[in-house]
């Protein structure tokens, strides 16, 4: 059999077989989750949902939940999800693994999530302060830029 495992998601693609690895969906991410990851997952997702008007879909190896950007996004791993909450500040805490400066106004703060009794304060503070603050992170962010233009 003629074919080629694709370099970024490892399937096996028959020559001639179309085939886009980057059109994936919630579930394909998720299937292969143990029950307590999976839990967890759809606490997150659950919890984000309520926070009101967004669009979550999923990107590459990564669950994204957006307003305009990305506030936050979901990295299912095999022992953890790996969660990147967007704020416009650093916070310092044990369950922040580490963080990242992913803009002049956002810091990304990792945090792994294995268990759905970890979806709760602080995270889901975190999570509800991404989703709020998102709007006026943008404003300053582009008040910045244009204070440089001009």
């Amino acid at each position: 059999m003629a074919g080629h495992e694709c370099y970024h998601c490892k399937q096996w693609v028959e020559e001639g077989e179309a085939h886009d690895c980057w059109t994936t969906t919630e579930a394909a991410l998720t299937q292969d989750l143990s029950e307590d990851l999976r839990e967890a997952w759809e606490r997150l997702r659950e919890t984000a949902a309520e926070f009101g008007d967004q669009r979550i879909y999923a990107s590459g190896r990564c669950i994204m939940f957006s307003r305009t950007a990305c506030y936050f996004f979901v990295r299912p791993r095999r022992t953890a999800l790996e969660v990147v909450i967007f704020l416009g500040r650093l916070v310092k805490a044990a369950k922040v693994r580490r963080t990242e400066r992913s803009s002049k106004t956002k810091i990304a703060h990792i945090v792994h999530v294995t268990h759905r009794d970890e979806v709760e304060a602080p995270i889901t503070d975190w999570l509800r302060e991404a989703y709020d603050a998102h709007d006026s992170l943008l404003a300053r962010n582009h008040r910045k830029k244009k204070k440089k233009r001009g």
